[in-house]
Parts: structure tokens; sequence; C-alpha cells
């Protein structure tokens, strides 16, 4: 008796267990506990001047682009324009850690980049940019910037296996510029002008300035004092040309000769896309259309074309023509073989 009751406790045992066993072999494997991932490995730093303060620092590299993303584009831009920015930046400051580019002498020897947007691209910290932005969108703004640069990591813009000069610019007014049209010297073969639209939707797109003539004569004077301006000077300013994007190319005042962009950096102008109109004998109304030199990509043209389903390669290929986009290692490998 006692064995019969003993086996039949076995077998309740074995047919109890028995299913459970099965059906856990055959389930999902359990999940296993998350592992903390290591951090991920620096590409590569970059010293940066800050004109401001004065000092330099080395930083890591994706950490500078994102302070340049929060500092060169708005933070609400569609995710493919502030990725499109993002290799923009990352490759214009690559180019100088490499030395393909260098910067003007004089300003920050020995340094690659420096803060000043004038002369290399903007950039603030951190803290500065979520101090400008709305304290309800702060966090949010820095997380977009984050995620632009993050999913783009590492990721630069090349021509014919050498770094791009990728150069960009606000706004466009309906096609951007030949790179020798601004700055003179080579053509460029990927800085051409090609068509750039929904420009228009930025702030200031068009832009009136009164200049007197008295000043205008003046900043003449300062620029050029050998040259000799003769009778009323609101009868001597004469448009002669315009560049493939729709800019004045160059102009007569009087008996100078100059180009457009020397016009628009001598009077402090947005744009070299302008009109001049005489108000009277002693004032006149300069209208600009567009913001930046205008030269490789206009990011408010990138946001449009990213809004219509354009992805940020493709923005990038269409304002820098012919380029390859691929990892900074790959261009390495490339660059320097073994």
């Amino acid at each position: 008796m006692k064995k019969l009751i003993y086996y039949a406790g076995v077998m309740t045992v074995i047919i109890m267990l028995l299913p459970m066993i099965i059906v856990r072999s055959c389930g999902p494997a359990p999940v296993p506990e998350p592992k903390d991932e290591a951090e991920p490995v620096k590409i590569c730093e970059i010293s940066v001047y800050n004109h401001l303060t004065g000092v330099t620092e080395r930083v890591d590299l994706e950490e500078y682009i994102k302070c340049v993303l929060a500092a060169e584009m708005p933070a609400d831009f569609d995710m493919e324009a502030l990725k499109a920015q993002a290799v923009a930046a990352r490759t214009f400051a690559y180019g100088r850690i490499s030395g393909v580019y260098r910067s003007k002498q004089g300003v920050h020897d020995g340094i690659d980049v420096c803060t000043d947007s004038g002369h290399c691209q903007a950039w603030m910290s951190k803290e500065s940019a979520m101090k400008r932005w709305n304290i309800l969108f702060a966090s949010r703004n820095w997380a977009r910037i984050s995620k632009a640069v993050n999913e783009t990591r590492g990721i630069i813009a090349v021509y014919e296996g050498s770094v791009a000069n990728t150069l960009f610019h606000a706004s466009s007014p309906g096609r951007t510029e030949n790179a020798e049209d601004v700055w003179s010297g080579k053509s460029v073969p990927y800085l051409i002008s090609v068509e750039s639209s929904g420009d228009e939707a930025s702030k200031g797109y068009i832009t009136s300035v009164a200049v007197s003539v008295g000043e205008l004569s003046e900043k003449l004077n300062k620029t050029y004092p050998h040259a000799e301006l003769e009778g009323d000077i609101t009868e001597e300013i004469e448009i002669i040309d315009f560049t493939a994007g729709g800019r004045v190319k160059t102009l007569r005042v009087g008996s100078i000769t100059m180009k457009g962009t020397e016009f628009r950096s001598m009077l402090g102008l947005r744009s070299a896309c302008f009109k001049i109109d005489f108000i009277d004998d002693d004032l006149m109304r300069i209208t600009t259309t567009g913001h930046g030199h205008g030269v490789g990509m206009s990011q408010w043209g990138a946001n449009a074309l990213a809004k219509t389903g354009g992805t940020y390669r493709e923005i990038l290929r269409h304002y820098y023509t012919g380029i390859d986009i691929i990892g900074i290692s790959d261009y390495e490998a490339i660059a320097k073989p073994n």
C-alpha cells in the first residue's frame, strides 16, 4: 500500500511538472539583464579658439559639432535639415583638423577653428544654448540637436577622394553662388550655382536699409583713398552685371569699379543681391534679398527640401555637386593606405 501511494505521488509530480518544463524550453529565451554600454570611441578631437574669451580648448569633435549646430541652425528645423547641417559642419571642421584647409594666417595660427562665424563657424556652449531657448523647449531642442549629430556620427562629405570645403549660408535669392564669383580664385566643381527654393520663409529675407550719400562717400574714400569722386554721386552709381546666382557681380560708383561683394562688405549688407533706390538727393535705400555669401548649402533651402521629403544625403548632394558621403574612418583608410 505504501509503495502504491509512493508511486502515485511520483506520477502526480511528473504529470504536473512535465508540461511546465516543456513550455519553458519551447518559449522565448529569458531576457538578459541590460549591460552598461561602453562609451563610444572618440573619432578625434579638435582645438577651438573662443574669440570672445580668448581661451583655446581641445574637445571631442562630435561634442563640438553639437555646439555648432545649436548656434548655426534653428533647433526646430526638420530633422533631415539638422542632419545635413551637422555633416556640413563636421566636414568643415575635419578639413581643418586634417590640414586639407587652413585658416587665414594671423587669425588663430596653430588652432583648428575659432568660434567667430565670420571666420569659421558659429559656436555656443550647451549652457548658453539652453539659456537662449525658451525654458519649455530647451531640453527638447538639445535632444534634437544631439539626435542629428549622433545619427550622422563621423560622416563627412568628400569630392574625388579629398575632404570637401562645405561652406554654407543662411538663405539664397533663388539660387546659390559660384565660389569664384564670391572669392577670387579657381572655380570649385562642387561649389557651383544651383537652385534653392523655400528660402523666402526666412526672417529678414528681404531687408531695406537707408544709407546717406555722405556715409557712402566717407566709406568709399576710406576703402579707396586714391580714388576721386566727382559730381553728384546719386548719378554715378551703376550696376554693371550679375552673377549666375543673381547677385551683383560688378558695379561702378563714379570712377571706382568694384565687386558686389566688396560693396556688400563695405556697407555691412546682408547679401550681395541688392538694388539701390534714391529716396532724395541725400539718402538712398538699399534692398537686399537673402542672407550670407551664397556659396554652398542654404540652410533655409535645406529645411525646405527636408519638408518635402528630402533626406540629409539628398540635401547635401543637391547643394554640393558631385560629392560622396562617407565615414571619417573610411576616408582615412583611403587617404592613408596601410
